[in-house]
């Protein structure tokens, strides 16, 4: 039967397009890849060889085996792994991982370099080999195929590829590179031993290299004469790197493993590898990548550890070690306190389980406790991760204070929307008499920084906390304290700065009021049921007014907004508006006789004070008419 014709995923014809343009300025990584996809094929039949021997008695030595051709000049990998049907070889060399195609297109910015880096969160690593080669071939065989259900899939990365089914006798994959002309340095045994042992080194899988076999001359006979002898040799450590001792491991080496395991092109921020002894005894190998992948807030985003038992491996992403805002933690975990054959649905419902999850969270947040004493370093994984970490405070109760401590915040201690301020530091700048940690959210940094609720903060020197994003405010709703310090919202209505204040403040307030009494009953007159009340205010200094939300309201402004964003209707809450009566707008309005101009004065004052607490107007055209009328008469 001839062979199918397929055509590529629209996208991974741009990709091999990319990779065939020398995407990568280091194109050894392309065997990286190829044996690192090897190595999981072999993991993975290893495991189900444990409770089926039968599967792998003709060959029951797992390696990975690469062979140079200089005379046919080709380059091929080898496993006796997992092998591939021909409905999984089309889908798995065919497409990129699902649904992260369209939006890895998104993200290619035609810089080669940036470009590059993204390559590697999107799980494309068998197409590496477009960087090499101008023709790919693999054979393969299943576990679960028959002989003549082998399969060979074939293309020369332009747009199409071919496969169809072939007899083959032996399980697992071949991978044949037809490499370039410009491209021939890796048929050389030297370059190959070289890049083996930097990239693959600590694969637990021996991979072996054909090799000049050398023997001693016999008497008499020229070099010339001696015929060459090939072998394949054991090139790699074939030690799982987690199993040695952290002391005797160098840095690169972790990092070529993280890349191993992850299949990121780039380096990790930081890692930690643990090992214990006792009641439950465990190896645990904690990376935290550069940069965050592109569907960290997807529900579809898969995240986890690799889980080995006594050093075989049993499944990817075991998503029960960590909880949920840990899910940009990569690595592996190793015990024997679990069966070879366990399963996801008992890691559930496990004692082990949920005491290596309490034991590795804590080995997570120790690694980034380490990582923030180098401010730099930490900034680059705050910008990444500190939406995610937000979460924890509220998932992990037990953990609260050690999330707390990490968490990084704008303040009106800088000039600046850089979130760099621990509640540590802020708590160690208070000021005599301060006990609380104040804070704002906000549509955005701008409208924090600039809030009329700040005023009264900035003119007594107080720090406030400025916070923009959607999570803020859903974690601010579900925490309390910090160091026993309470924290306190400056929008609230009951807002107290205790001994902040002046000791005559209150006597201020009360004669301020007072003397404004017609003021206060003008603007409820002209206002009418629009607002709850009108008072004067104590924390307006620059502005001539503001909103505030009922003292016994839980709900903000800002989380309102996010709940009617999501199609949740809420009930209509009045506002008690807070007048500053030193602003020259509002004396302006006081000095209106004409009280239909007054109401109008009024309503544009009161509206002022929605704009800026909410960012929009339910009328907004009935508030340009309003302000058009009084600027022109």
């Amino acid at each position: 039967m001839a062979a199918t014709v397929h055509g590529f995923q629209t996208q991974v014809t741009k990709l091999l397009d990319l990779l065939a343009n020398s995407l990568y300025s280091n194109k050894e990584v392309f065997l990286r890849e190829l044996i690192s996809n090897a190595s999981d094929a072999i993991d993975k039949l290893h495991f189900i060889s444990l409770t089926n021997a039968d599967l792998v008695k003709d060959d029951p030595n797992f390696k990975i085996r690469i062979r140079a051709d200089k005379d046919a000049q080709t380059l091929t990998i080898s496993d006796n792994g997992l092998g591939m049907t021909l409905e999984e070889a089309n889908s798995h060399l065919g497409t990129i991982a699902e649904s992260g195609t369209e939006e890895f297109m998104k993200k290619l910015t035609g810089d080669k370099a940036k470009d590059s880096q993204l390559i590697g969160q999107f799980g494309v690593g068998f197409y590496s080999s477009f960087i090499v080669a101008d023709k790919v071939t693999v054979l393969s065989r299943s576990i679960n195929a028959k002989e003549d259900e082998g399969v060979r899939w074939e293309s020369t990365g332009n747009g199409t590829f071919e496969s169809e089914n072939i007899k083959r006798t032996q399980r697992g994959t071949d991978v044949i590179l037809h490499l370039k002309d410009s491209e021939k340095e890796f048929l050389d045994e030297w370059t190959l031993r070289e890049a083996i042992t930097k990239y693959s080194d600590h694969i637990s899988t021996p991979v072996e290299l054909w090799t000049e076999k050398y023997e001693p001359k016999k008497e008499g006979e020229e070099e010339k004469d001696q015929e060459k002898k090939y072998e394949f040799t054991q090139v790699n450590d074939a030690k799982a790197l987690w199993t040695r001792s952290a002391k005797e491991i160098k840095d690169d080496e972790y990092k070529e493993f993280y890349k191993h395991l992850t299949h990121d092109y780039q380096d990790p921020i930081t890692w930690a590898h643990n090992k214990v002894e006792g009641d439950l005894e465990y190896t645990s190998l904690l990376y935290v990548p550069k940069n965050a992948p592109w569907d960290l807030f997807s529900r579809t985003h898969e995240h986890g550890l690799k889980l080995y038992v006594q050093r075989v491996f049993i499944m990817d992403k075991a998503e029960a070690f960590q909880p949920n805002y840990l899910r940009f933690v990569g690595g592996l975990v190793d015990t024997n306190a679990l069966p070879l054959n366990v399963s996801r649905e008992l890691l559930q419902d496990s004692a082990v389980t949920r005491k290596l999850k309490k034991a590795l969270t804590k080995r997570s947040l120790n690694m980034f406790e380490k990582l923030s004493k180098d401010r730099e370093q930490y900034a680059q994984f705050w910008t990444q991760f500190g939406s995610v970490l937000k979460e924890g405070p509220v998932e992990d109760y037990e953990n609260r204070d050690a999330i707390l401590k990490l968490l990084r915040y704008a303040s009106t201690h800088n000039d600046s929307d850089v979130q760099d301020v621990s509640l540590d530091d802020y708590i160690g700048r208070m000021p005599k008499g301060q006990d609380k940690i104040y804070y704002i959210t906000a549509e955005s940094y701008e409208a924090a920084k600039n809030s009329p609720y700040l005023e009264t903060f900035k003119k007594k020197g107080i720090e406030v906390l400025l916070m923009w994003e959607r999570i803020d405010e859903w974690l601010m709703g579900n925490i309390n304290e910090y160091d026993k310090h309470e924290f306190v919202c400056v929008t609230a209505s009951d807002l107290k700065l205790g001994d902040l204040a002046d000791k005559d403040e209150k006597e201020k307030q009360e004669t301020a009021t007072k003397e404004n009494q017609d003021l206060i009953d003008r603007f409820k007159k002209a206002l009418g049921d629009k607002v709850k009340d009108i008072v004067i205010s104590s924390r307006l200094y620059d502005s001539p007014s503001c909103v505030i939300s009922d003292s016994n309201q839980m709900m903000t402004n800002q989380m309102k907004k996010m709940l009617e964003a999501a199609g949740q209707k809420l009930p209509e809450e009045k506002y008690t508006l807070e007048l500053n009566p030193e602003h020259k707008l509002v004396k302006k309005a006081y000095e209106e006789q004409d009280e239909n101009r007054f109401d109008k004065w009024a309503e544009l004052i009161y509206e002022q004070a929605l704009l800026s607490e909410s960012g929009g107007l339910k009328d907004p055209s009935n508030f340009v008419k309003i302000m058009n009328t009084l600027l022109t008469d």
